[in-house]
């Protein structure tokens, strides 16, 4: 799986005009489920973003995790991670997974995360959506876990 974590003040993600998701300072996790994935992929994936050390303690060093903080943490399905721009001048997504394995997984990366922290909120898989986010640093992390 391929994520994108970037840690934000707020963020929230709306659909036709309406917030179906939000959270304020925490984790926007944009994900893309690649074909070789599997639910023992996400549940790794989602792992290590939550114990990643990457928010400030009293010190202002980068000491503490989601989980320290307690941090909201939103995701959000973005295939086009899956992006190939090395011939011509037109993404190719072949590298992402076909739409039905990626909404399993998706799903069960939701599940997941929902099971292992205390504010989890999403965006919709397949949906045209606006994310809308403050991005704190900025810090902004890309990930590929197999």
């Amino acid at each position: 799986m391929i994520a994108v974590l970037q840690r934000v003040r707020e963020a929230r993600v709306e659909v036709g005009g309406a917030v179906i998701g939000a959270i304020g300072p925490g984790l926007l996790m944009l994900v893309c489920a690649e074909p070789a994935d599997t639910p023992a992929v996400a549940e790794k994936l989602v792992a290590k973003a939550l114990k990643l050390r990457i928010f400030s303690d009293a010190a202002g060093k980068m000491n503490l995790s989601l989980q320290d903080v307690g941090g909201g943490l939103l995701i959000v399905s973005q295939f086009t991670l899956a992006a190939d721009v090395s011939a011509g001048n037109r993404p190719s997504f072949t590298g992402a997974a076909p739409a039905e394995q990626g909404r399993r997984l998706y799903d069960h990366t939701l599940a997941f995360a929902s099971r292992q922290h205390p504010d989890v909120a999403s965006g919709e898989f397949g949906a045209d959506m606006q994310v809308h986010l403050v991005n704190d640093g900025p810090l902004t992390i890309p990930m590929r876990m197999n």
